[in-house]
């Protein structure tokens, strides 16, 4: 199945590009409303600031495709930034709204640590999970964040800590997100992938 890339000049996008590829996906950008209308599958990656991300989805005239699709069950894959646009609206970007999937407020990690929260983390697990499906408890991922959705979050089935505990995996039927980047979480983020891919089949 072809998979449908949400182009809104995300820097990660390459990067999701060929670690689909890599595992045997056949890959397209999507930069018009008629692409995101005619996908089968769409991954929606991110980097950058919220305010960038929802006006880059604006110019394009993507946001009401996506939230069509998203009504309609279409498979959809959001990562990092693409995981955070999910929601309402974003501390970071007061007065810009997301793409509504979910009702809460992305926010700040603490300032009592390290922020933005770079590196590898642990999650752990709240529900079963179909993108974590063969992937040890104990593995670790590369996140780059500075904020976080909350892990009481409704669709959190799996959550990470710094400072607070925040949604790091997010499932609710045909629509996935994750806030580490599967594409530079080595091995275990390629079985992220490949369980995304397994799953629209």
């Amino acid at each position: 199945m072809k998979i449908t890339i949400v182009d809104y000049g995300a820097g990660n996008l390459p990067s999701v590009e060929r670690a689909l590829r890599a595992l045997g996906a056949e890959t397209e950008r999507a930069v018009e409303p008629s692409q995101i209308a005619a996908a089968k599958a769409i991954v929606l990656p991110g980097v950058g600031h919220f305010s960038a991300f929802v006006a880059g989805l604006r110019e394009r005239n993507l946001t009401s495709s996506l939230r069509s699709a998203f009504e309609a069950g279409l498979p959809l894959l959001g990562i990092c930034l693409g995981l955070q646009a999910m929601f309402a609206s974003s501390e970071e970007a007061p007065g810009d709204a997301g793409l509504g999937f979910f009702p809460e407020a992305v926010r700040a990690l603490p300032t009592n640590v390290k922020s933005p929260h770079i590196g590898w983390n642990q999650l752990r697990r709240m529900q079963a999970s179909t993108l974590l499906r063969g992937i040890p408890d104990d593995a670790y991922f590369y996140f780059a964040h500075s904020y976080a959705a909350p892990a009481s979050a409704k669709a959190t089935v799996a959550a990470c800590d710094h400072g607070v505990s925040f949604a790091a995996v997010i499932e609710q039927k045909s629509l996935k997100a994750v806030q580490f980047h599967p594409e530079k979480s080595g091995e275990v983020g390629a079985q992220v992938l490949r369980n995304f891919l397994e799953f629209i089949q």
